[in-house]
């Protein structure tokens, strides 16, 4: 948000956001800000246009919760009536200790405590209708891609996270409810799907998987079944955070079938068996190489996106090397790297083995280094293909797009050189003639 001139005071009400943190909060702030325009609200697009402003935040590490911090103090600066919610939320006393000034303080997810703290500071207008909200809601993404949030909350228990502290257990969505809001989504225009949770393979455990009427049918609240689903819709279906539990296997013949997209992101966090059971992780990464190799046979466009954390307490030099071996292995499309951070109520906190921050700095380097080299070879041998890429932006005679293997905002794009007459949302055949270390370029094929 930024400054412009005061709102016109006999308007509607306007509230303004600031939404931090991973795709699933700022699903959350959709949610939020549909709710408040079906009520009359106005959405602002700076603080002094705004008569309160909403801050989403993130408490995943410490650094994210200073980020919190600093935007709330921002927010207050600029405007002064500020709502906080969000997964900092949790930790009201450490907010009102720095930024006593704020008007309510909530937890994640709870969309009608957000909604009655706006009410209190700005009254909604009266006599609001239903219909000033679109079938779909409103979002904060662009309008040809859209994040469909599954389930709130994780069972596992990593040592590193606090999410099931601040989001609780898996909490599934019934899959009717998916579905119905995946189909409003694509009559409204969306063209790419991105499947979000804390743990997507997990969806429906906590349901039985229970079964709901969808197109004259009965679908049942699980991956698999979802997934199968969505492929009906006739839009690029994406899945993020999928966990590797075997019946994953039976989501690559839907890629392989161009059901779904053939893209995993799939976060491992290390390869070493011993940090790996020290994360309380998956430790068998051998058995990973084995899936992967038979996913690629299945699925041979198959991209595999995850994260790592090097300087986890304990780890090696040993371990750290196992890692980079392992890599070099599996030759994953997209990866990120998290240096170790200590988070406020993780159980890592207590282990032994503290890595020194330079240490930690320098493995860091070395395995994006890897990578980079990696992601190199495999863009390289992309030129002289032919691939559909759905564009994002669109200016003048260059438009700017994606592949298939890459999620926006955290992968690669391509430049379109000869991209004037598309729009985003556009799908199209793509010559690729360039290639960097992570990004194309190309020519539409003709």
């Amino acid at each position: 948000m930024g400054a412009a001139s005061k709102a016109d005071p006999k308007a509607n009400p306007k509230v303004g956001i600031v939404s931090l943190g991973c795709p699933k909060a700022l699903v959350d702030s959709e949610r939020i800000l549909t709710k408040l325009h079906a009520e009359g609200y106005e959405i602002a697009a700076t603080y002094e246009g705004a008569d309160a402003v909403i801050v989403n935040t993130c408490g995943f590490l410490d650094s994210a919760k200073r980020e919190s911090l600093d935007a709330i103090g921002e927010a207050l600066a600029e405007n002064g009536r500020v709502i906080v919610t969000g997964c900092m939320g949790t930790d009201e006393n450490a907010i009102r200790e720095i930024h006593p000034g704020v008007l309510s303080v909530t937890g994640p997810h709870q969309y009608e405590a957000v909604v009655k703290a706006v009410h209190d500071a700005v009254p909604p207008a009266h006599d609001p209708f239903q219909d000033l909200v679109p079938p779909e809601g409103l979002r904060l993404t662009p309008r040809h891609y859209a994040y469909l949030k599954i389930s709130e909350g994780c069972n596992h228990s990593c040592t590193f996270c606090i999410i099931p502290d601040l989001r609780g257990k898996l909490q599934s969505r019934p899959v009717k409810h998916v579905l119905a809001e995946a189909e409003h989504l694509a009559k409204a225009g969306v063209r790419e799907l991105m499947v979000i949770s804390q743990d997507t393979s997990a969806y429906g455990v906590d349901l039985k998987h229970a079964a709901g009427d969808w197109r004259g049918r009965s679908v049942r609240a699980h991956m698999t079944d979802l997934a199968a689903a969505l492929g009906e819709l006739g839009i690029w279906v994406r899945l993020h955070y999928v966990y590797p539990y075997p019946h994953v296997d039976d989501v690559i013949p839907l890629m392989a079938d161009g059901k779904v997209l053939p893209y995993l992101d799939i976060p491992f966090q290390h390869a070493s068996a011993r940090v790996l059971k020290a994360m309380r992780r998956p430790a068998d990464n051998a058995r990973v190489l084995e899936r992967i190799q038979a996913w690629r046979g299945i699925c041979p466009d198959i991209t595999l996106r995850s994260t790592f954390i090097v300087g986890f307490p304990g780890e090696t030099e040993a371990d750290f090397s196992e890692l980079l071996q392992w890599l070099e292995a599996a030759r994953l499309d997209r990866v990120g790297c998290f240096k170790y951070e200590h988070v406020a109520g993780a159980r890592a906190n207590d282990l032994p083995g503290a890595v020194d921050a330079e240490v930690m700095d320098e493995r860091f380097e070395r395995l994006m280094e890897t990578q980079r080299r990696i992601s190199a070879e495999k863009t390289a041998a992309k030129i002289g293909r032919t691939l559909d890429v759905i564009v994002d932006e669109a200016d003048g005679d260059v438009a700017i797009g994606r592949t298939q293997a890459d999620a926006p905002e955290i992968d690669g794009s391509v430049t379109i050189a000869d991209g004037g007459a598309l729009a985003p949302g556009d799908i199209v055949a793509l010559r690729i003639t360039g290639a960097d270390d992570y990004d194309l370029e190309g020519t539409r094929a003709h």
